[in-house]
């Protein structure tokens, strides 16, 4: 992927500029490849992180505040996606016995049931996406995107 040909320039783009153009085009792709893999599903990239996030919670409740601090994608909306997921039928929200001002969140059968579903289609999306790299060649990339932190 040359950068100065995608955007059609003719010009050297800066490394620093380049690089930060690279990791746009790179997570455009990303991101593109896994939204198709999930439309099939009616299903969002935020909302599918919803789902695995419960589904981790083995059958134990997970709480708005749990759902935002564990989410790939950092947003404010989580309320709005799990009522949509709600609409669906693949999750279920009740209010804590124990503290009527907090909402627990649990995913459902059918939710666990379309979430094995979307798990192949990820990962034919994920091999898509990776199949011009090596194992090791992600090794390297893990460990130079570890440098962000």
């Amino acid at each position: 992927m040359n950068v100065e040909d995608i955007i059609k320039t003719e010009k050297e783009i800066p490394l620093k500029s380049r690089t930060l153009i690279h990791f746009l085009l790179v997570n455009n792709t990303i991101t593109e490849a896994l939204s198709t893999a999930l439309k099939p599903y009616g299903v969002s990239l935020q909302q599918f992180n919803v789902l695995r996030i419960l589904r981790g919670q083995n059958e134990k409740p997970a709480s708005l505040a749990t759902l935002n601090e564990r989410m790939v994608t950092k947003m404010s909306n989580t309320t709005r996606l799990v009522d949509k997921l709600l609409l669906k039928g693949y999750v279920e929200r009740k209010v804590c016995p124990s503290n009527r001002r907090k909402v627990e969140i649990r995913i459902t059968k059918e939710g666990l049931l379309i979430l094995e579903k979307m798990d192949i289609s990820m990962s034919e999306a994920e091999d898509d996406v990776l199949q011009n790299l090596s194992d090791q060649e992600m090794e390297q990339l893990n460990i130079l995107f570890n440098k962000f932190e």
